[in-house]
């Protein structure tokens, strides 16, 4: 699914019109990325939690040279499923 495919899917669930859940879609997308870039943990019941984290420095290899080149320590973004996530995945 992607994200127009999303937007489809929450308009036909609330009956609204396309524009109105696009809207919806990108006011909560934004809402997420706008907390985890701040550093902010966001917790969803049931669903999961976006958090940034930190990753350290670190030696890595160029694959086509094989030379050794230093990677400096960054923050992702990082997603963890709840429970009711992983249940409704589960086989």
């Amino acid at each position: 699914m992607n994200k127009s495919e999303l937007v489809e899917a929450v308009a036909s669930s609330t009956g609204e019109s396309k524009a109105h859940a696009e809207k919806a879609v990108n006011a909560v997308l934004d809402s997420i990325v706008a907390a985890v870039a701040a550093g902010d943990k966001v917790q969803i019941t049931g669903f999961g939690t976006f958090e940034p984290r930190d990753r350290a420095a670190r030696t890595a290899r160029n694959p086509q040279t094989g030379a050794e080149i230093q990677v400096k320590a960054t923050t992702v973004p990082a997603f963890k499923a709840g429970k009711g996530f992983k249940d409704a995945v589960k086989p």
